[in-house]
């Protein structure tokens, strides 16, 4: 099943091109999910649920919010009775800020496991949606900080451990609790992983739209996501004869064709109705051109060995639209933590180079070369 996850800037048409793409899909023959949170605002305009084999799904962040709240009270009333905590009512939850990204993840990951052949789904702005993506991994970094593997796996012998060591030791419902996010977590990474889920980038041309495409070709690559398309939305049509439309019109060319630059073929572009979209036969007139059968590639991130010519491993890690003056480089153990403009992310070091030493970086055209001179007890030099 292929996954298309839609972003760009904010006001650009995500929803309306997210919708116009599932119902294209849907006029196709094609199973579809349509994954968003303004699912009510979409089938106002044309009423897509049951139009062909198009289904939409619509998270709901403060349901999400409440049942899980009210999992975890239930999951530590022992705890919360022997404190004489007055436990929560459905009703008088309220959702807290936050729940939102964690609704979305549960929504794709839901999305994933449906019998449809595709899911689009409509996520927030560039910067939320790539946080968004970013924030399995993450998460599941910290619960194994916080409570690591090994821990767990001793907490057969927690009462023992708590009586020798004098201290408390966390609780039972604690290590399930953990248990379950992490394979939760786990599912939606793997989601956001898979070869099979691209990105759709929507953006109305305009002075900050070259911007946008370069930070999400580097945010994107970082997490190892492919960009399907970039959508131009909202072009308005040349030739008019009105001097201030025709201005209009000029500077917004101008900076089409910036983005025709950046994004070469990958780049669709749709007109401006002169409305808003009333409906599937609007919504027919907005839809990008249909996905290729095969999946776009993944970056590759490859190891050259050079240990003939200079002696060292190269990292080769694909980066494009970054800048030499905001990368940065920190080994950690078998980690290396990169940040690239407002991106971070701990990248496990292939097997190759865990017994390596960083003896430099560079960057050359978009590819990031990570140099490492390897241990000679472990690598000898070939003659």
């Amino acid at each position: 099943m292929r996954i298309i996850l839609v972003t760009g800037l904010g006001g650009a048409g995500r929803t309306t091109v997210a919708a116009a793409t599932a119902l294209a899909e849907a006029r196709a023959g094609r199973r579809v999910l349509l994954v968003s949170e303004d699912a009510e605002g979409v089938e106002d305009t044309g009423g897509l649920a049951g139009y062909g084999d198009l289904r939409v799904l619509r998270p709901e962040p403060a349901a999400d919010f409440r049942r899980e709240f009210l999992a975890l009270q239930a999951r530590s009333g022992t705890a919360l009775d022997l404190l004489g905590a007055a436990p929560f009512e459905d009703a008088e939850l309220t959702e807290l800020p936050g729940s939102r990204p964690f609704a979305l993840l549960r929504a794709l990951r839901e999305a994933a496991a449906g019998d449809h052949e595709l899911a689009v789904v409509d996520l927030p702005p560039l910067p939320e949606a790539l946080a968004l993506l970013a924030l399995p991994e993450q998460l599941r970094r910290y619960l194994h900080r916080l409570l690591p593997p090994e821990r767990q796996a001793a907490r057969a012998l927690r009462p023992m451990l708590a009586q020798l060591a004098g201290v408390p030791m966390p609780a039972q419902w604690l290590y399930g609790t953990t248990a379950r996010w992490e394979a939760e977590l786990a599912a939606v990474q793997a989601v956001v992983e898979d070869p099979a889920t691209t990105v759709r980038l929507v953006l109305e041309p305009g002075p900050a739209a070259t911007r946008a495409l370069r930070t999400a070709r580097l945010g994107l690559a970082l997490h190892r996501l492919s960009l399907d398309a970039v959508v131009a939305n909202r072009l308005l049509p040349a030739g008019s004869e009105d001097p201030w439309l025709a201005g209009l019109t000029a500077e917004q060319h101008r900076h089409l064709a910036e983005l025709r630059t950046g994004a070469g073929d990958a780049l669709h572009e749709l007109p401006h109705l002169g409305r808003a979209p009333r409906g599937a036969d609007d919504l027919a007139l907005l839809a990008p051109a249909r996905p290729c059968a095969a999946s776009a590639p993944v970056p590759e991130w490859t190891v050259e060995d050079r240990r003939d010519e200079d002696g060292v491993l190269v990292w080769h890690v694909p980066l494009p639209g970054a800048a030499k003056e905001e990368l940065f480089l920190v080994r950690r153990g078998d980690e290396l933590l990169l940040a690239a403009g407002p991106f971070r992310r701990n990248l496990p070091l292939p097997g190759a180079l865990r017994r390596c030493t960083v003896t430099g970086a560079g960057l050359v055209d978009g590819d990031l070369r990570v140099r490492f001179t390897p241990d000679p007890g472990l690598w000898p030099r070939t003659s």
